[in-house]
């Protein structure tokens, strides 16, 4: 099994993602949104991109950002309508953007059967609204279910706290949030963390996502965002 690779910077981190690559974002809001990275596949400029991520973006920062320099095709997500979610408000309006709303609990379990190797499920969650047309429905058990499909990303970009020299990784409180399972879901896994730690100092238990998921990582200096400009 081959370890996880350093790199020295976010640029060369994100390197190689190709135009029309479906791209798992990592993050809640702002907690756990892999900021740096997100910036350097700005700058990397691949486009056309499909967005699986928990919202479609903050002000003006991280996601948002990436909506706003036009590299995003559709999105795929649960809250895209939050009050600072503007950018994508307008795209949206404008026609240049697509959207897929999945439910917050199926976004993370489709994206859990991908990494489990689960070809479909069946889910009571959406039967009888607009988001089960054209799906399987089954009765079970005299229960409504409806068929689910796995998310599976050609790459994943998320953030945790820190890494060992083979790509362990453990997470912060909440920042936690959809990084294991992106992580399992994607082709490559790219991680941003705090720190970089000593192979075999992490405490087994607290490992939350095992180095066999993990690509790539960087470390980057921790920063405070807000939303700058929010309307």
């Amino acid at each position: 099994m081959a370890k996880a690779r350093t790199f020295d910077t976010v640029d060369e981190a994100v390197a190689g993602i190709e135009d029309g690559s479906t791209v798992l974002v990592g993050g809640f809001g702002f907690a756990g949104m892999p900021f740096d990275l997100i910036d350097a596949l700005i700058r990397q400029g691949a486009k056309d991109l499909t967005v699986v991520s928990n919202n479609a973006g903050n002000g003006e920062v991280g996601l948002a950002a990436l909506l706003q320099a036009g590299r995003v095709r559709k999105v795929v997500c649960s809250f895209p309508r939050q009050s600072d979610s503007y950018v994508f408000d307008d795209l949206y309006r404008a026609g240049r953007i697509e959207l897929e709303v999945v439910p917050q609990g199926n976004l993370a379990e489709r994206m859990r059967a991908a990494g489990a190797g689960i070809g479909a499920f069946f889910c009571p969650t959406a039967v009888g609204t607009p988001l089960a047309e054209g799906k399987e429905l089954r009765t079970i058990e005299g229960r409504d279910y409806v068929l689910e499909y796995p998310i599976k990303g050609d790459y994943a970009l998320i953030s945790a706290h820190a890494a060992d020299g083979v790509g362990n990784l453990v997470y912060r409180k909440t920042a936690r949030n959809f990084g294991p399972v992106m992580a399992t879901a994607a082709a490559t896994t790219i991680v941003q963390v705090d720190r970089v730690v000593e192979t075999g100092s992490l405490d087994p238990e607290a490992v939350v996502t095992p180095s066999i998921y993990v690509d790539r990582i960087v470390q980057v200096r921790a920063r405070q965002y807000t939303v700058e400009g929010a309307r």
